[in-house]
């Protein structure tokens, strides 16, 4: 697979009036296009911030970071993120929320009805075409989270950046959308990295697990193959001996990291 983004011995450090505070220490990691990755670790080991660090929210203070072999020097329609809290305007309906990033990444070159075509091509893909002209105060939490994956898929990025997107959803909920998203990677073929706190979700969506150490300066402390095919069944996967040893792999470093901790 075509390596899309370099991660070179970075290391992320944060000024605190406690002083300076590593974050993060020598991540070095590729990923590769199509693939779909976890982060997963202790509270505050860093995840998000090396999910940010992808982004181009923030800077790394050493190391480097590249796309297409492009330094990752801010943010960028090709890097989308979908954040625990959708963060869709109030008073604009499900269609316009998704329409404004239609309209910054491409309005410089196509017309408005391509545009809106976009948007509804994106709401569609989320299943959400009979709620675009709904507001945010009108539908439930796992709709609007579908709204910001939408606004996110609008923009065609290369990768989709998702930090514990469901992370605030009833498990029912959680269930179903975690399905939703499966269908609509295959169906897109985006490349994704997800932040994590859940072992299930992490085995189940992804191809490979990076397992991040205890802060501070947290590093990778290894990275599980996820071997099972796609597409993926929840039901059946529940009594597969695959699913059952990754999940038996992460959960025993989680309890290592956690027993370190402690001590």
């Amino acid at each position: 697979m075509k390596k899309i983004v370099r991660i070179e011995n970075v290391g992320q450090t944060f000024d605190t009036k406690n002083g300076r505070f590593a974050a993060l220490h020598d991540i070095t990691l590729d990923i590769h296009e199509g693939e779909c990755i976890s982060l997963i670790g202790q509270a505050g080991c860093g995840k998000s911030t090396l999910l940010n660090l992808i982004a181009g929210l923030v800077r790394p203070t050493s190391g480097m970071l590249s796309c297409d072999g492009r330094a990752i020097a801010g943010p960028a329609p090709e890097r989308a993120v979908v954040f625990q809290n959708p963060a869709l305007l109030p008073w604009l309906t499900c269609f316009d929320n998704v329409y404004l990033a239609v309209e910054r990444v491409f309005g410089q070159k196509e017309g408005k009805a391509r545009l809106k075509q976009r948007t509804h091509d994106a709401l569609a893909l989320v299943g959400l075409t009979h709620a675009e002209i709904r507001f945010p105060h009108e539908i439930s939490g796992g709709m609007k989270q579908r709204v910001g994956i939408a606004r996110a898929l609008s923009m065609q990025p290369r990768i989709l950046l998702m930090d514990e997107p469901f992370g605030a959803l009833d498990a029912l909920t959680r269930a179903n959308l975690q399905d939703e998203l499966m269908k609509i990677l295959a169906v897109t073929g985006s490349t994704m990295v997800m932040v994590t706190h859940d072992v299930d979700e992490a085995v189940l969506l992804s191809d490979r697990v990076v397992m991040l150490t205890n802060g501070p300066a947290a590093t990778i402390g290894g990275v599980l193959e996820v071997d099972l095919a796609r597409p993926r069944d929840r039901l059946t996967l529940a009594d597969a001996p695959a699913f059952a040893r990754a999940r038996a792999a992460i959960t025993q470093f989680m309890c290592a990291q956690q027993l370190r901790h402690a001590a």
